[in-house]
Formats: structure tokens, sequence, C-alpha cells
């Protein structure tokens, strides 16, 4: 039996080769492709994770070019994981932070100085 995260790895998997094999057919994902992505299949975590006052679009397309460190106007694989770090991260934080209050909750992840 899998378990939650190997079946959630797959699904990255799955999911990112839904959207790689549209037009044109290749192991890529386009501005396009990466937007539609996102909206479809991780729209709340778009909304809990863009910056105040910044439209959806925006913050995708800030997404991309971060992720796309080659500048080719696509995404490889590992540069789309790149991608899912960052808004993982951000939801994480946000997790530990809602509404943009701490809560009293003394959590860290890095070294403390």
């Amino acid at each position: 039996m899998k378990t939650d995260l190997e079946l959630a790895l797959e699904c990255i998997i799955n999911i990112y080769h839904q959207y790689a094999v549209k037009k044109p057919i290749d192991d890529y994902l386009s501005k396009d492709e990466f937007s539609e992505l996102l909206k479809k299949n991780a729209k709340p975590f778009l909304h809990n994770t863009s910056p105040p006052n910044t439209p959806v679009d925006d913050y995708i397309a800030n997404l991309f070019k971060k992720a796309d460190r080659n500048r080719d106007g696509r995404l490889k694989f590992t540069e789309f994981l790149t991608t899912l770090n960052l808004v993982v991260i951000d939801a994480h934080n946000k997790s530990h932070h809602p509404h943009g209050h701490d809560h009293g909750h003394d959590h860290s992840h890095g070294p403390r100085n």
C-alpha cells in the first residue's frame, strides 16, 4: 500500500505530464499550460499564497519568471518543482500566521541567532 506522500508525489508527476503534453506535445510547460495547471489544480493555494493586492495572473507570471531559470519561456520538470517549492513554502509560512498575525506561535525552521 502506498503512503500519502508517495501518492502525492505520483500525482504531481501525473498532473505535470497532463499539461506538458498539450500543444506543442513535449515535456515542458509553456506559460499558458503552467497557468492553466495552477488555476485548475491549485486554486486555493494560489489565493492563499499570492501577495496582498496582487491579481492571481500576476502572481502566476511572477512564479513562472522565477522558475524559468534558463529563460527559454518554458518550464522543464525541475523548474516546475522549483515553483511548487515556492508555493508550498508560502503556504506553510502563512499556516503559521493566519490573517497575517503571529498568535503567539513560536515556531522556527531556521537557525536561531
